[in-house]
């Protein structure tokens, strides 16, 4: 019998595991729904110039690229959704305000992330466009604080960063853009030994710069190191006032970890420029995570828990919903022996208000 393998790092995922995903899939997109995010779809594929435009070199290197047999154009498999979402808001949409999107699907890497990473992730995100305030990225984090919680996962560290500090040192020390891509990419890494090869022809300055901030990693306090030890450019002292806000709110993050979990579980933050490329360099923040991930790392149980409700002006649901978290149960508002508005087909309770206090309802199934 002949065996059918697969490529390396791609894997097919069996009826319990693929429950779970679509379980979460479903809940995860009513959460941001309910929060005002839109559903968008692009396609698999696209053009390879639309595709990579605006984007760093290090998804070039990851996006599968072919041959289109009707056009004879260059075309690519997304490598990320973000990007297509951009050009969605930027080039379709074309709205004056604020925006709020979300998306899910997979994506195709010609490499892994990680050791132990997929190279077909299940991505699910959501993305705030037009708003540059220090207020989106707190909106966009506490989503993702709920999303988490939403799939049963407690206990995340959340990683606080400013790209616009790299950005500076980069922009000052007259750094290109392939090897800022190449540079970028040891940093995230922390590896030193690559930083070392590659900074050694670049300006004193810059090199001690570059080669301290793999180094500048810890609680609020190290703010005062960065301070003390990076150059004094403005970007980099304004950067470094907005982490100090951040870092009080705890709720800025560029990367989110769970226990026992080497990768990290979400990645996230604000990306301006990537919409210029399209012709609106609108302000852009948002998350991502890999449903195979989720779906690995969360607890079974977190499959009981349902979708918690947006913010209400009633003081008794909110306090219900408090009392609810705390316990580690999340459910929606809903309407006793009726399948309320938001409630994912999997939910068998909701919030309902009685005699003017709101209790925990088991609905009737349809």
């Amino acid at each position: 019998m002949r065996n059918w393998l697969l490529p390396e790092k791609f894997e097919d995922i069996l009826p319990p595991q693929a429950q779970r995903i679509d379980r979460m899939r479903a809940k995860l997109l009513e959460l941001f729904r309910v929060h005002g995010y839109q559903l968008v779809i692009p396609p698999m594929l696209e053009y390879l110039e639309s595709l990579l435009t605006g984007t760093g070199h290090d998804l070039d290197l990851r996006t599968f690229k072919l041959v289109d047999q009707l056009s004879g154009r260059m075309m690519g498999v997304r490598a990320d959704i973000a990007p297509q979402v951009a050009r969605i808001d930027a080039h379709l949409l074309n709205r004056k305000g604020v925006t709020r999107l979300c998306y899910a699907g997979s994506v195709l890497l010609t490499r892994p992330r990680g050791l132990a990473s997929t190279r077909e992730p299940l991505q699910i995100g959501a993305e705030i466009y037009g708003h540059p305030g220090i207020e989106s990225d707190l909106e966009i984090q506490q989503l993702l604080a709920d999303s988490l919680a939403a799939c049963g996962i407690s206990g995340a560290r959340l990683d606080i960063g400013h790209v616009a500090v790299f950005r500076a040192i980069c922009r000052h020390g007259g750094i290109g853009a392939e090897l800022e891509s190449e540079l970028y990419e040891a940093l995230e890494g922390k590896d030193l030994p690559t930083l070392r090869v590659v900074t050694q022809s670049m300006p004193k300055a810059t090199r001690k710069a570059l080669l301290a901030l793999p180094e500048l990693y810890g609680d609020g306090t190290v703010l005062e190191r960065a301070r003390r030890t990076l150059p004094r450019y403005p970007e980099i002292d304004a950067a470094l006032r907005n982490l100090n806000v951040l870092s009080r709110s705890e709720r800025m993050v560029f990367a989110a970890y769970a226990p026992g979990v080497a990768n990290a579980v979400a990645l996230g933050g604000r990306y301006d420029e990537v919409g210029k490329a399209f012709g609106r360099a609108r302000p852009a923040t948002g998350f991502s995570m890999d449903l195979r991930d989720l779906a690995r790392t969360a607890p079974h149980e977190a499959e009981t828990a349902a979708i918690r409700a947006p913010h209400s002006n009633d003081a008794g649901l909110a306090n219900a919903i408090r009392k609810l978290r705390t316990a580690g149960e999340v459910v929606v508002v809903g309407l006793p022996g009726h399948a309320a508005e938001g409630v994912q087909p999997d939910c068998d309770r909701a919030l309902v208000k009685r005699a003017g206090k709101w209790t925990v309802q088991k609905l009737g199934k349809n």
